[in-house]
C-alpha cells in the first residue's frame, strides 16, 4: 500500500530484455536508505519487488513481466529516464495522499501540458471503460502522483499541478502524446463491487 506522495525520482540506469520481460535498474538516493530485497515500491505508481538494492552505488532493481510491460509505461523507460520512487506506507506513517495500490489500470496518454499562471495544467485521456471512476474533485493516481481532478471531461480529465509537485516527480517532463500510469480509486471500485451485487 501506497500514499501516492513520492519521495524522489530517481534515474533509470539500464532497461534489459529478459525472457520473462524486462529487468529495470534505478539509480536512487533517498529511498535506497532502508530498502532491501524483497521490499515493495512504487515506480511510477506500479508496485515492484526490489530484487536488488544497494545503498553503495544508489542501485535497484526490479524484475519486469510481459504484464506489467504491456499495462505500464515502464516500456518506454530507457536509461536517463526519471521515474517516480515511493516506499510502501508504514503503520505509524501519516497518509498525506490517499490510498494507491501500486496497481496500474492503465497507461493513458497525455493530451496538454501547459504553463497555467504559477501552476501547470495537465490534461490526460481517460478511456471510456474506466471514466465511471473518476469523479471532480476526487482522487487519482498519475506516474504514482497522488492528485485531486479538477476537472472532468467526457473523454479526459485535467489535473492542475503546483511547483513543489512539478520539482519533486517526473511530471515535469511530460509532453502531448506521453504515456502516463493510471491507478483508479480503489474505493470505487469496492463500491462498485458491492452495490453490483
Amino acid at each position: 500500500m501506497f500514499t501516492g506522495i513520492v519521495e524522489e525520482t530517481g534515474e533509470v540506469a539500464a532497461h534489459d530484455r529478459t525472457a520473462a520481460g524486462a529487468r529495470l535498474t534505478v539509480k536512487a538516493s533517498l529511498v535506497t536508505g532502508d530498502l532491501r530485497p524483497g521490499d515493495s515500491i512504487a515506480v511510477n505508481g506500479c508496485c515492484l519487488t526490489a530484487t536488488a538494492a544497494s545503498q553503495v552505488d544508489g542501485l535497484l532493481a526490479f524484475d519486469l513481466l510481459d504484464e506489467t510491460l504491456q499495462r505500464t509505461n515502464l516500456k518506454d523507460t530507457r536509461p536517463g529516464s526519471l521515474v517516480n520512487l515511493e516506499r510502501a506506507l508504514a503503520a505509524n506513517a501519516r497518509l498525506g495522499g490517499h490510498f494507491v495500490q501500486g496497481h496500474i489500470d492503465c497507461a493513458a496518454p497525455v493530451i496538454a501540458f501547459e504553463k497555467s499562471g504559477a501552476d501547470h495544467r495537465l490534461e490526460v485521456a481517460l478511456p471510456k471503460e474506466f471514466a465511471r471512476y473518476v469523479v471532480y474533485k476526487g482522487s487519482i493516481a498519475v506516474n504514482g502522483v497522488s492528485l485531486t481532478v479538477a476537472e472532468l471531461k467526457p473523454e479526459s480529465f485535467v489535473i492542475c499541478l503546483i511547483p513543489y509537485t512539478l520539482g519533486i516527480t517526473n511530471l515535469r517532463a511530460l509532453k502531448p502524446g506521453a504515456l502516463v500510469n493510471l491507478e483508479f480509486d480503489v474505493l470505487a471500485k469496492y463500491v462498485e463491487c458491492i452495490l453490483s451485487k
